[in-house]
């Protein structure tokens, strides 16, 4: 199949005018301009760009720059809707072609898409890839695919579906149609596999920072993680979105009520619920205010609601990438938020244990403990962990403080702790590597259990040695050894720890340990308070002589996305409404100017938002 004519170089400035005129947008951000340039004139290539930076424009101007239909391939349900629902908006002729909808439904999208009537379809890739859906797309006239969520098709990825594997075809079927796969979160293996699956050898690669400065990253040491999660929440983000991730479905629910019955409004998301429960609270939290969602995995991808004010961890992830993918879902509008972990020992060793016990090849398991290490590193860095983070996905820093992430803001102590690491590993090492560590913490500070007694832990050299230090010091010492790979434990024997070969070096005094404590009495400021990088976290919030005027566009905003059946920022962002509030426009022509009003929306809603404005000013 031919792909139709590319547009000759000098209608791209045109680009610009279709943002403006559309998406109502004055101009691009960072690589945009380029991507779209290059796609319209026909070209192949990889884009990374941070959630929140923009990518759907990247294959949504070029599909309406081009002849014909943009294919956007896409495995969530919940982006492909509220995508499309935006598009429409904008005046834009979007569809789905997915499993929501009934055969007269599909039929008529597939009717329409042979017509030339659609600009963008959206379709999961497991319907691509049917004979029916492959044969209709020959037969269609086609300005580009688009494979979001690109990373999916990586066995070394973190969220690998198998389907991803069969897009192969499209480069196979339809060579001469331009492709541009599109991910927020993928490291150098991964982008590999990308290119060589999706057939991008030799197209460029758009790498946009991966730096999200508008998010604090903050870890702290599990103690009792429902009541920290609860501090952390009314102290810092009372009222406002947020997501809380769980490993285990009972914790999800459990957590859910905790939080409730703490006044917080949160809902439960996870696979066993009844899908109309998990339809009911996914859009109850895109639709209301405030609501915390608390949720496995299994909730996230796709949902492009740009006001999460907060993302937490109760448990660790099982990489970086999937902690930045999950933590990169707070504060898409570029507002401050938070990224906040509980993380302790149990975490690491519960990880470990998942890997070790997967069907997994050797290969695979390999890879899955070198990603699992560096996440650890990460929680256990007294550096700044925003530094640590882009500097996985191969990102130079410039400066050594961010001044965005706890680390940052009240730097950990550190301490020689090469004489308690000798002692801790002494005592692992003498009490035949067979126990866990609450039994070498008892023998380490002398407490007389019965476990120590039954063995005769109290009669070895080693019992008592460790007085210096607490039961939750000593935790973090063990945690930091494992941490560092000095210790191990052996999801066989019972999680017992066990010595590695570089625990040699520490014995012997050839090693440096350097240890980190919580720095006495300081605390991390409220995310509502300015943030050191203002030039980078601008705050947008209307002023307080604009809190009226916002109070009532909020307002008129929830009742249009009601009676729409639509999210609420797919009317019109946050952004867009602090800008009306400051602007205070008086005329079409003053509020066509304020980003997010393209014409479609000027002459939907233009009138009523100018009676709102003076409402609020009478």
């Amino acid at each position: 199949m031919s792909s139709p004519a590319a547009l000759p170089r000098g209608n791209a400035p045109d680009a610009l005018s279709v943002l403006n005129s559309v998406f109502g947008l004055p101009a691009f951000r960072g690589a945009q301009e380029e991507i779209v340039r290059h796609v319209t004139d026909g070209g192949n290539c990889l884009v990374l760009m941070p959630t929140g930076g923009g990518k759907s424009l990247c294959y949504q101007l070029p599909s309406l720059l081009r002849e014909g239909c943009g294919i956007v391939v896409s495995p969530l349900i919940a982006l492909m809707r509220d995508q499309v629902a935006g598009l429409l908006e904008a005046g834009v002729n979007a569809a789905v072609l997915n499993s929501t909808l009934s055969f007269d439904e599909a039929s008529e999208v597939e009717r329409r898409l042979l017509a030339g009537d659609l600009d963008l379809l959206y379709v999961a890739p497991e319907r691509l890839l049917t004979p029916r859906c492959l044969s209709l797309l020959g037969q269609a006239n086609i300005a580009l695919f688009a494979i979001d969520e690109a990373h999916c098709v990586s066995q070394w990825g973190h969220d690998f579906r198998p389907e991803y594997i069969g897009l192969s075809v499209i480069a196979e079927r339809f060579p001469d149609v331009p492709r541009i796969a599109l991910t927020a979160t993928a490291d150098e293996m991964t982008r590999k596999e990308i290119v060589t699956r999706l057939g991008l050898t030799g197209a460029p690669s758009f790498i946009s920072s991966f730096d999200r400065p508008n998010i604090r990253y903050e870890i702290v040491e599990k103690q009792n993680a429902p009541a920290q999660l609860k501090a952390f929440i009314v102290e810092r983000h009372a009222g406002d979105a947020g997501i809380v991730y769980c490993l285990s479905r009972a914790k999800v629910e459990d957590t859910a009520e905790a939080l409730t019955s703490a006044g917080i409004p949160a809902l439960p998301y996870h696979a066993g619920l009844d899908a109309s429960v998990r339809a009911r609270n996914q859009d109850r939290f895109i639709n209301e205010d405030g609501i915390v969602i608390v949720a496995t995995i299994a909730f996230g991808m796709g949902i492009d609601k740009p006001d999460v004010r907060f993302v937490a961890h109760l448990d660790l992830p099982k990489s970086i990438e999937a902690y930045y993918q999950e933590t990169g879902r707070a504060g898409r509008d570029g507002k401050p938020s938070s990224a906040w972990m509980a993380y302790g020992l149990t975490d690491i060793v519960q990880q470990r244990r998942m890997i070790d016990e997967s069907t997994g090849s050797d290969a695979f398991k390999r890879v899955s403990i070198g990603k699992l290490d560096a996440l650890v590193a990460l929680a256990e860095t007294a550096g700044c962990r925003r530094s640590r983070l882009l500097g996985y996905f191969g990102e130079a820093v410039t400066g050594t403080n961010c001044g965005n992430c706890d680390n940052c803001l009240s730097p950990p102590q550190l301490r020689d702790g090469k004489i308690s690491a000798q002692k801790l590993l002494s005592c692992a090492y003498r009490t035949g590597q067979r126990f866990g560590a609450m039994h070498l913490i008892d023998v380490l500070v002398g407490r007389m259990t019965e476990k120590v007694t039954q063995f005769g832990h109290d009669k070895l050299s080693v019992f008592g040695i460790g007085g210096e230090l607490n039961e939750k010091q000593w935790r973090a010492v063990i945690r930091q050894l494992v941490a560092m790979g000095h210790l191990r434990a052996d999801s066989e024997a019972f999680n017992a720890l066990k010595l590695t070969e570089s625990a040699r070096g520490v014995l012997r005094g050839e090693t440096e340990i350097m240890l980190r404590e919580a720095a006495p009495g300081t605390r991390i400021r409220s995310s509502r308070a300015k943030s050191r990088r203002g030039d980078l976290a601008p705050r947008t919030e209307a002023r307080p002589a604009h809190a009226p005027l916002q109070a009532a566009l909020r307002a008129w905003r929830s009742e249009i996305a009601r009676q729409r059946n639509v999210p609420a920022y797919v009317v019109l962002h946050d952004s867009t409404l602090d800008g009306i509030a400051a602007v205070r426009p008086a005329t079409l022509n003053e509020l066509r100017n304020i980003p997010g009003i393209g014409d479609k929306k000027l002459e939907h809603y233009g009138d009523k938002l100018l009676t709102v404005v003076r409402a609020a000013d009478a």
